[in-house]
């Protein structure tokens, strides 16, 4: 139903955290595949990718993945994001109804402090990005990375939670 995308580099804690997030969407039947789209990373980034039953790709980064993935829709996220309990039912919603991308509500407890949120700007990826695979594949035509992927979209935003990945 659902493929997973997870770009890294050299953040196996952050990406061990994502996919601890992602088992209830697993055990549901929503998750369908993980795919660890490597950038070269030095640490045990693809040990823990491959203990956890992912796809692990150590060349190639989003691209390889969208073109490797077997679902219709794919989820996007950053190495340390974490999905709120409830996450599925509003992805897999979403999902039946409409083909625009979407990103989840950041959590409060992903709040920066005022002065981060005056002074910098917010990552596009770091709220996720539930995409179909032809749109993704179309706008990473370029060679552009997860992030490019995401910024610029127009999206709608879900009513389930993430916390963003730290920074």
């Amino acid at each position: 139903m659902l493929s997973v995308l997870i770009e890294t580099r050299d953040d196996e804690e952050g990406l061990a955290r994502t996919l601890a997030a992602l088992v209830g969407g697993a055990v549901e039947g929503v998750v369908r595949e993980v795919i660890v789209c490597d950038l070269g990373s030095t640490d045990q980034t693809h040990y823990v990718a491959e203990h956890a039953g992912c796809a692990y790709l150590a060349k190639g980064g989003i691209q390889a993945g969208i073109a490797q993935a077997r679902s219709d829709w794919l989820l996007l996220l950053e190495p340390g994001a974490r999905l709120a309990e409830g996450w599925t039912e509003d992805a897999v919603r979403h999902m039946s109804r409409l083909t625009m991308a979407a990103r989840f509500t950041r959590s409060r407890a992903s709040n920066r402090p005022f002065w981060e949120r005056v002074t910098s700007r917010p990552r596009a990826l770091e709220q996720g990005l539930v995409i179909t695979r032809k749109q993704a594949a179309v706008l990473g035509r370029n060679g552009a990375d997860a992030e490019g992927i995401a910024r610029g979209l127009a999206m709608k935003t879900l009513d389930a939670e993430i916390v963003v990945a730290p920074r």
